[in-house]
Parts: C-alpha cells; structure tokens; sequence
C-alpha cells in the first residue's frame, strides 16, 4: 500500500475517533466529515436535589428516599444548594424578627421528656397563672419598639377545653396586638375547629404546633398526647384559615433517619407550614432529657439546608437553642436559608439572644428585618 495513502487513511481513522470523543462531550468536531456517533442514553429523571434546584414551585409527593438523598448530600454542598433555592423564594438579607411570651407559665399535665413546665418533672420551675390582657399588649408594645414584626403567645397547658374564660381573655390579646399592625401567633395546645374559628375571627395570624419529632420517635418523648392529636389540631388550623407554624426539635436522642422522617411529615401537608421552627434542645435538670448531649451543628446545618429545598416557600425559624450557636454558625444557618429568629428578654423558659444582639449582628452581616405582613420579600421563581 502507498505510504502516503496508509497515512492519510490512518489520520482519518483518528480524526473520527477523535470526533467521538469530543461529540460525546458536546464539543465542537474536527472535521466536517460525517460521523456515525452513537448517542448515550440519558438519565430518566434527575436526582432529587436537580429536582428541587429546578422547582419553580413547592411540591408536596416528595418521599422518604428523595428527601434522604438530599440529607446526605455532603454540608457544604447541600447549604450551597439550599441558598440557591433559598434566593429564588425570598430575599436572602430580610430575615423576621419574632418575640414570643410565655402568658402561662408551668403547671402542665403532660409528660414532654424536654419541657420544664412539665408538673411531672422537678425542674424548679413555679406556675403562674394567665397573664392579664393589659401586661401581655405593654410586652408586645416593647417588642415592636426593638424591630419584632410578629409577637408570639404561648400557655403551657394540655388543650383549651373547658378554658373559655381563658379563650375570651386571649382573643383580647390578640386583637389587641393586631392592632399595633403586628403579626400574632399563638401557641395553646391542642384545639378544635371552632376554637380554631374564634381564633381566626379575632384576628389571629398563626398558630404553632410542633409535631416535635418523626413519627417513628415520637412515643420515645412523649406518651400522652399523639402524633395525630398533633396532626389534628394542626388540620384545624388549616381549615380555620389560619397559617400553621409546626416544626420540631432536635437533639432528642432520634437519629438522621428520624430527621428525614420528620421532615417528610412536614414536605408531604396538604400545603407546607407557613413557617417551620427549628429548635434545638436546650437540656433542663429535672426533665428526662436533663443530660442529653448536644447534636453536631453540621446536623442541624443539614436539616435546615434540606428543609429549605423541599420546603422552598416556608418561612423557616431558627428558634430555642439559637443561644448556643456562634455567630458564624447562625450566619450559616441564614445563607441555607433560615429566615426567622426568636429575639427578646426569654423564649418560654430558656435564655433567647435580646434585640440588641441580634440588630448588631444583622448589621455585620447585612441583614435587615422582615416586615408585618409583607408577601413581597418573597421574589417571583
């Protein structure tokens, strides 16, 4: 065979492989020659966390096996992806500023193994009864002069029946802190629809309650009140109209497991809590859980980033255990996507950072607060 035909043949030969090395990456080809290239199947469908990072909208069939996915994705990667999704959804510097007062203090007939208002525990702590109308409206006057936008209530109790005095009294207080051009959220237990009803009529915002932990847990912490009693009472303030604040607590001796679950209880509501509190345990001597170690924040980093890219419209609120957090660690928790804290003189019974703290703080970080009643701090996807 001619040398130089052998050559010219041999470069073909290359040129075309070459072509299908290239074509396989998207790339430009060598030559104009055609070449028969065959393509590689695609993927059916993307991982669970492209998904979320493509949403346009909340969804609420996520699974158990999607939403573990997610969570073990590595830290950094799954808060980079939250932020993304978190940007899309709200404005990242705009976080809300909540006050929340304990207007009945101790005396609980539940068992609760966290909570020192617990009457089974010996925690030192003295109940009180309601406060009156007029002390809870200065509180919450305090509050909107030190930039909280939303006052919260809360009264350590079982449920609100046979408390009608009691409902009177703090449907007063609700109307009253509504009139200060404040968002209201209440926290009383358990309640029908028609408590639920009279809430809403008195101008109620919010209403929190926790679902605490993942069902499968559940029993673990608490044995006198069930997951769908939670379930329920959270049903009823969804048909009352009232936005629904539920989330949880971690650090209860649950494992990662019990963290996708329970957000998957949360991921999978009719519609997605308006807002998603994160606590973190606060150990209290007396309560069954007096001695229980803290979880490594990269668990709690990692429950907040998943929450926020299955849950991408709810507003998400770093809440009791906040205290113990550096500064840097909270400024984490902000760029994943939390967007609401506690701020005040105490949260229930523990220690809360106070005003002053946190506006210093959004000022190193170039926060600012949210405003009452405002939907456009949410940007359109």
């Amino acid at each position: 065979m001619n040398p130089a035909r052998l050559s010219l043949t041999t470069l073909r030969v290359a040129v075309r492989s070459s072509n299908r090395h290239i074509q396989r990456r998207g790339l430009a080809t060598l030559s104009s020659e055609p070449v028969n290239v065959v393509a590689e199947p695609k993927p059916s469908s993307f991982s669970p966390l492209q998904d979320a990072l493509a949403a346009k909208e909340s969804r609420n069939n996520w699974t158990k096996a999607e939403i573990e996915s997610i969570y073990n994705t590595g830290a950094l990667e799954l808060a980079f992806a939250a932020a993304t999704i978190h940007r899309r959804f709200h404005n990242p510097s705009s976080i809300q500023m909540c006050t929340l007062m304990n207007i009945k203090t101790g005396g609980c007939s539940e068992d609760c193994s966290y909570c020192s208002q617990s009457s089974r525990y010996d925690t030192g702590l003295k109940a009180t009864k309601l406060s009156n109308v007029e002390a809870v409206l200065e509180a919450a006057k305090i509050a909107k002069a030190n930039g909280s936008t939303r006052f919260c209530m809360g009264a350590a109790w079982r449920d609100m029946r046979g408390r009608k005095t009691n409902l009177k009294r703090i449907k007063e207080m609700v109307s009253g802190v509504r009139a200060m051009d404040m968002e209201v959220c209440v926290t009383l237990g358990m309640i029908d629809d028609e408590q639920a009803k009279e809430l809403k009529e008195a101008g109620l915002t919010a209403y929190n309650h926790n679902i605490d932990t993942s069902r499968e847990h559940y029993p673990k912490v608490i044995t006198t009140r069930s997951y769908d009693e939670r379930l329920n009472t959270i049903s009823n303030v969804r048909d009352a109209g009232i936005s629904v604040c539920t989330g949880g607590i971690l650090g209860l001796g649950e494992t990662q497991e019990d963290h996708v679950s329970f957000l998957y209880t949360l991921a999978t509501m009719p519609s997605h809590p308006e807002s998603l509190p994160i606590n973190s345990l606060v150990p209290i001597k007396g309560t069954p859980l007096g001695d229980t170690k803290p979880l490594p924040f990269t668990s709690i980093l990692k429950t907040i980033s998943t929450a926020r890219c299955i849950m991408p419209t709810s507003i998400i609120r770093l809440a009791a255990g906040r205290i113990t957090m550096s500064e840097e660690q909270q400024a984490l928790c902000f760029m994943a996507g939390a967007n609401a804290i506690f701020t005040g003189e105490r949260m229930l019974t523990t220690d809360c950072s106070g005003w002053d703290e946190d506006k210093a703080m959004f000022d190193r970080w170039g926060l600012r607060p949210m405003r009452s009643f405002v939907k456009d701090e949410i940007t359109a996807p």
